[in-house]
């Protein structure tokens, strides 16, 4: 099989990325926007020692789980990977990636549920990053083209707010000829969807004084902004946001409801993208954990105490774990807020603060860890298990490393109960998952 060289193949599956695979006497290629079970002409792109990638030059037969991407930049943009596949279809996908991880990488048949969706998997997205470039003073806002620092631009992305689309566009003419376009990187809106409260952070090279005119016509334009923020970042790197800042309008926060509690959520402060699903995702971790109001729970890589404090009604006491000092810190002022006070944060790496805890005895009655998509390192989950905790609660944002991880579990008398798959990002590849591990 060479480059450029005409195939015409079947898809028999997807890859995790939900590309379909094609087999050509028994050569795997990976091909875009192609659903399984149609067959279609497909051009080699590229070939290495094990597999092949192509895209569909023309398309023989239709899949009835088809559908029309409703995004005129879908085939552009570098966010949605499967618009061209129906809801329905999506959640069949992801339920089965689940499903897939789980044999393939854990060896575990395990009880895998239906990926929860939403009623309306649109506009759910509450923060959005956008690239900015300057061409002889028009301002370039829009997404990074698939694999390139190439930028599309849009008028409306479908899975952003109302309110976010309107920002870009509005920023893109407003710019437009500004002394200080030329230090603009990126433009972030973070906007809490609940309560619409807005922040729009501006991360720059260099200082300038027309930014705080900018910040003032703004807000003035968007009554739902309540502050924005200048950061600072010199590097030549992907980091997005730098470690300086400077707020030109408002206090720095904005404030997000979570059933009866709301979360302050800065510029620097993870929150999940989806207000909508979160309620789904943390309910069903609250039902795994089983509370009953007399449990001591430890929450591993706690954040701002979003889960924590969500099961801090339900607990005796929570116990939030995390390594972001400013993380800690907005999740002790999330609790005071509230009113909370059987909850307590520590900054600490997790699998040392784990190992503290076991050292001290702390005998949690339920463990719940919801680690970056690298997921756990041995020591926390050893330190976890070793705490003897009648249930782990895992919460994961990748369904391979935490098949990888439940594997370690089941080796150190924790069995996988059921895992439940939550979509997240609606029209991605991406899924998360809740899984209960019980004391065997």
């Amino acid at each position: 099989m060479k480059k450029n060289e005409l195939v015409q193949g079947t898809c028999i599956d997807y890859t995790n990325e939900g590309l379909g695979i094609v087999k050509i006497d028994g050569f795997p290629v990976f091909v875009k926007n192609l659903l399984i079970g149609e067959e279609a002409e497909i051009q080699i792109m590229k070939v290495t020692a094990h597999l092949g990638y192509g895209r569909v030059v023309k398309r023989i037969s239709t899949s009835k789980d088809r559908t029309e991407p409703c995004c005129t930049s879908y085939r552009l943009c570098g966010g949605c990977h499967l618009q061209h596949m129906n809801y329905e279809h999506q959640m069949k996908f992801k339920t089965d990636r689940v499903k897939n991880c789980f044999e393939r990488i854990a060896k575990l048949n395990v009880q895998v549920e239906d990926c929860l969706g939403m009623n309306n998997p649109w506009k759910y997205r509450n923060k959005v990053q956008i690239p900015v470039q300057e061409d002889n003073g028009k301002a370039i806002l829009g997404f990074y083209r698939s694999h390139s620092h190439d930028i599309v631009e849009y008028e409306e992305c479908l899975v952003q707010s109302d309110l976010q689309n309107q920002v870009t566009v509005y920023l893109r003419e407003r710019l437009a000829d500004a002394p200080c376009l030329k230090h603009l990187r990126h433009v972030l809106v973070k906007h809490a969807l609940i309560s619409d409260e807005a922040m729009a952070v501006f991360i720059v090279k260099k200082d300038h004084p027309e930014w705080m005119m900018i910040a003032r016509d703004l807000v003035q334009q968007f009554p739902q902004i309540k502050t924005v923020v200048l950061n600072f970042n010199e590097r030549n790197d992907n980091v997005i946001l730098g470690e300086k800042e400077k707020v030109l309008v408002g206090s720095g926060m904005i404030r997000e409801k979570l059933k009866n509690l709301s979360f302050g959520i800065s510029s620097k402060s993870f929150y999940q993208i989806n207000p909508y699903q979160t309620e789904v995702l943390y309910s069903k971790a609250l039902e795994f954990a089983q509370l009953s109001g007399n449990e001591e729970v430890v929450d591993v890589y706690c954040g701002t105490g979003t889960i924590g404090l969500f099961a801090s009604s339900s607990a005796k006491h929570v116990t939030g774990i995390e390594i972001v000092k400013e993380a800690v810190e907005d999740a002790k002022r999330n609790a005071q807020y509230n009113g909370i006070t059987n909850a307590d944060f520590i900054c600490s790496d997790a699998g040392a603060a784990t190992e503290t805890l076991f050292k001290q005895g702390i005998a949690p009655d339920v463990v719940i860890v919801d680690p970056p998509r690298k997921g756990l390192d041995q020591k926390t989950i050893e330190s976890c298990t070793g705490m003897n905790p009648k249930r782990i609660v895992y919460v994961s944002c990748d369904p391979a490393t935490c098949a990888r991880d439940c594997a370690i579990f089941e080796s150190l008398n924790y069995h996988v109960e059921k895992v439940q798959p939550v979509d997240m990002f609606p029209h991605t590849h991406h899924v998360e998952c809740v899984v209960l591990l019980q004391r065997k």
